[in-house]
């Protein structure tokens, strides 16, 4: 098969898409034709050597990769039969070997994937959609909640907006750019604003009239989060997922009088409950997909491109999810 590998730390240019022997699955296991591959803001950082939420780095080389989705084409003992050819999509945990034609991976990880939905879609909702469904929990979404959100063109920001606006809240996105400010009014939110316009919170304001925001859902961090939490009236709330652009506080802690600041994290998985909080979330996320309720923004690269996907992914050149296809 063919896979991208990482032969040492450093730069995108360090992925290298070549040959290498094919996987095998062993016991409990499946080796599943790989269609789409998502590709995720910490695999940046795990390709330049950062220890990230595993145990301890992956040793050199490695294939990167913690999502995928494609078709069962071999069982390894002990798995029923009837995953035989399916189509599925599954997150690998800590184990990498996504980027490639061929992934093994736990049969107890996998997900049928839903008819109406592609293999893209899939494997965006494995992740990004199941973070995004953790998110959501920390609000109680109706008329009288306003949210502001933060790279709302990004994988997670696209699906926040969605789910908010079906909840009937009203939703303001923040995004960088004309052509992703564009995205995200389509996508639904009722005002559209660019960070790089410094006037962006008085836009806000003038939109809102007398009502403030009582959520803002941060994946960003730094100057923009601060302007977004200067929004927030008393009894707001800003809940933390991320730092992906501006560090994890430029400046400080947001501690504003009347505004409460949580990290979320593994309360994701506390909130989530069930035996396997993280399967509940992706249940979550793959349903509403199905039901049409969230649908994931791609933006799409060869399998052979990896490195030009994590250039794109780490500049902030892309909308929605990164997938590399085969």
């Amino acid at each position: 098969m063919h896979a991208v590998r990482l032969h040492a730390f450093g730069p995108a240019e360090n992925l290298v898409h070549e040959r290498t022997e094919d996987p095998e699955p062993g016991p409990g296991q499946v080796r599943v034709a790989v269609a789409a591959a998502g590709v995720h803001l910490l695999d940046t950082a795990l390709r330049e050597g950062a220890r990230g939420p595993a145990p301890a780095p992956a040793p050199l080389p490695t294939v990167p990769g913690r999502e995928v989705a494609g078709t069962v084409e071999s069982l390894g003992e002990g798995v029923p039969g009837h995953w035989l050819g399916s189509r599925v999509v599954a997150h690998l945990g800590f184990a990498p070997g996504g980027y490639a034609e061929l992934a093994v991976t736990d049969a107890a990880r996998l997900h049928g994937i839903p008819d109406n939905l592609g293999f893209a879609q899939a494997v965006a909702m494995i992740g990004t959609g199941r973070t995004a469904m953790g998110i959501v929990q920390f609000t109680e979404w109706g008329p009288d909640t306003v949210a502001v959100i933060p790279a709302a063109a990004g994988g997670i920001g696209t699906l926040l907006v969605q789910y908010a606006k079906h909840a009937g809240a009203i939703v303001i996105g923040v995004a960088g750019g004309p052509e992703k400010v564009a995205l995200v009014r389509e996508n639904g939110a009722d005002l559209a604003v660019d960070r790089r316009d410094g006037t962006w919170p008085a836009q806000v304001r003038d939109h809102l009239g007398p009502r403030t925001a009582t959520v803002v859902l941060d994946g960003v961090g730094g100057a923009t989060a601060r302007a977004a939490v200067d929004l927030l009236g008393p009894g707001g709330r800003h809940l933390v997922f991320g730092w992906s652009a501006e560090g994890i506080r430029d400046g400080g802690p947001l501690i504003v009088p009347g505004v409460t600041e949580q990290v979320l994290g593994p309360a994701m998985m506390r909130r989530a409950g069930g035996p396997d909080p993280l399967r509940t979330l992706e249940l979550r996320a793959l349903a509403e997909a199905a039901a049409g309720r969230l649908t994931p923004a791609l933006t799409r690269f060869p399998l052979a491109s990896a490195a030009a996907a994590h250039r794109a992914l780490e500049a902030g050149a892309t909308v929605g999810k990164v997938v590399l296809e085969p």
